[in-house]
């Protein structure tokens, strides 16, 4: 019963990752169109009547605009359920995510006891070339007093983004010491590929988090780097990626394959077919490869991992992903916002379209990993997905399957060993995080690197006392003697993980977590 418990609160995260990024798949497949209001403008008007009616005369009162947009959203998941309205207030936000950068400050940033905590600063970053530095405490931008219980992330972000060479004044909290600070904003990467080093002397590992404009480019430069140092073969994690933009996806699968193959097709009523191919371009036609997916994966992930697996190029391991086989396209409107409209479905090299069925409710259609969780899915492989009608072979005789996501060559049950309601009631309360800040506030420069840390630091009974004293001072959260033993382990790795994130970001995270990853594991048990 504690395990489904501790399972329950990732449920709203891995539904959003894939809400909000496996809808941008098809952002480039063409270019944007304004509409033109022709026969149909008549029940346009009248929906307009019906809504101004309603506005003026309902028993309540009623927001026009709002009732307007949701009726627009709920018309369009009536057809399937990517294609959506996007209102300009929300476009610059959404296209900062695939173009992959942002006007901003370049710091990490986390609320802690109502205050502004400076996690990282990002180098070369506005805020590092004004003397930032990790562990100042802001308490104004712009004047404005930000250290309250009012303070969040959303506020805070919309004060230090902004148009690129714009000042902004920041007043911080440094040993104690006020100190101000003008920042000139720039321009700030997106980093989609957020860590990669050499797990061995011969195995690269590269996480990927989305697939934006700049990811094939980031993707090339990290494993050019792995290359120098060894790497011939290379763990690709794509596990929670919920997509993006398509060619970030096609370009890294060409990287791998030999010139000529298909890497996916595209094809739509009112859409020319279209087949992209691999190139003799890309420097890793010879690396051995492994892919890790999981019911988080979809979009331009299952892109990816479908190309991979229907080529026979490398091995695929994790559990079933999302599967999400549409294509759409931005279409503007006039008053800016935006229709984000499917025009196609995507299939892979072998003729799969992984497209998950929908019946038109949308709360059943993302809900469906709940059913993954409780069905008993995510522990052992579903084989009712292994019926021949849905069976498709490789070049080289090996059968996959289609009808809802890629299923892996080699299945890794979910890893909830050691979990408990204790270790929910942590994360959920962000103990370990603002626990982790605290440590290092003057450990800062006490290890060389995420190798040197990983090596030398442990989670001793000293430190695990002083996480649990803690939680209990901070958040309430009473030790539980039983439930300390039985996640004793689990805990230990996330005080460790959360120590390396604070002081090297993903980079430092993964190094720590991978060590005991069961789907890290298999894929070097594979590489072996």
């Amino acid at each position: 019963m504690e395990n489904k418990k501790s399972m329950a609160f990732i449920l709203p995260f891995v539904m959003s990752l894939i809400a909000g990024g496996g809808i941008l798949l098809g952002m480039y497949l063409s270019p944007g169109k304004q509409t033109q209001y022709s026969h149909g403008e008549t029940d346009y008007r009248k929906l307009q009547d019906i809504i101004h009616v309603l506005d003026q005369r309902y028993v309540d009162s009623v927001d026009a605009e709002a009732l307007f947009e949701k009726t627009i959203g709920e018309m369009l998941h009536n057809l399937d359920p990517h294609s959506n309205y996007i209102p300009a207030r929300d476009l610059k936000a959404i296209n900062e995510q695939i173009e992959g950068k942002f006007g901003g400050v370049g710091i990490r940033f986390f609320v802690i006891r109502d205050t502004l905590c400076v996690t990282n600063v990002l180098p070369n970053s506005p805020s590092d070339r004004a003397g930032l530095k990790a562990g100042d405490k802001i308490v104004e931008i712009d004047g404005e007093n930000i250290a309250s219980e009012e303070v969040n992330s959303d506020k805070v972000q919309s004060l230090l983004k902004g148009q690129e060479n714009t000042p902004v004044k920041l007043r911080i909290v440094r040993d104690g010491k006020k100190i101000s600070k003008k920042v000139i904003r720039g321009s700030i990467p997106i980093s989609s590929v957020d860590a990669a080093y050499m797990i061995n002397s011969t195995t690269g590992f590269i996480h990927i988090n989305s697939f934006s404009q700049t990811t094939a480019d980031e993707f090339r430069n990290a494993s050019q780097k792995l290359l120098a140092a060894g790497m011939k073969k290379l763990i690709l994690d794509v596990r929670n990626n919920g997509g993006g933009v398509l060619t970030g996806a096609t370009e890294i699968v060409d990287e791998f394959l030999p010139a000529g193959l298909k890497i996916v097709e595209t094809r739509g009523e009112h859409f020319n077919e279209f087949v992209y191919q691999s190139t003799n371009r890309g420097a890793l036609k010879k690396t051995e490869l492994v892919v890790l997916i999981n019911e988080g994966s979809a979009s331009a992930s299952e892109i990816l991992a479908g190309a991979i697996q229907d080529n026979d190029r490398g091995t695929i391991v994790g559990r079933r992903s999302f599967g999400k086989g549409l294509v759409q396209e931005d279409v503007e409107l006039a008053d800016g916002s935006n229709l984000r409209l499917t025009i196609a479905r995507y299939y892979t090299p072998t003729g799969r379209c992984i497209q998950k069925p929908y019946t038109g409710n949308m709360e059943e259609y993302y809900g469906e990993y709940h059913d993954r969780y409780t069905n008993g899915e995510l522990y052992e492989i579903d084989s009712s997905y292994f019926v021949d009608s849905l069976k498709f072979t490789t070049p080289k005789g090996n059968v996959v399957y289609g009808g809802g996501g890629i299923m892996p060559d080699v299945f890794v049950p979910v890893d909830s060993a050691g979990f408990s309601f204790y270790v929910s009631e942590l994360r959920f309360a962000s103990a370990f995080t603002t626990f982790a800040f605290d440590y290092v506030s003057n450990k800062r420069n006490k290890w060389q690197s995420p190798k040197d840390f990983n090596r030398s630091f442990s989670v001793t009974n000293s430190v695990l006392d002083q996480f649990t004293s803690f939680a209990e001072s901070e958040y309430n959260i009473r030790k539980q003697p039983s439930a300390l033993a039985r996640s004793r382990t689990v805990i230990s790795k996330f005080i460790k993980s959360s120590i390396a994130q604070q002081l090297w970001v993903e980079e430092g995270y993964y190094r720590v977590v991978n060590e005991t990853d069961k789907e890290v594991q298999a894929a070097l048990k594979v590489l072996r």
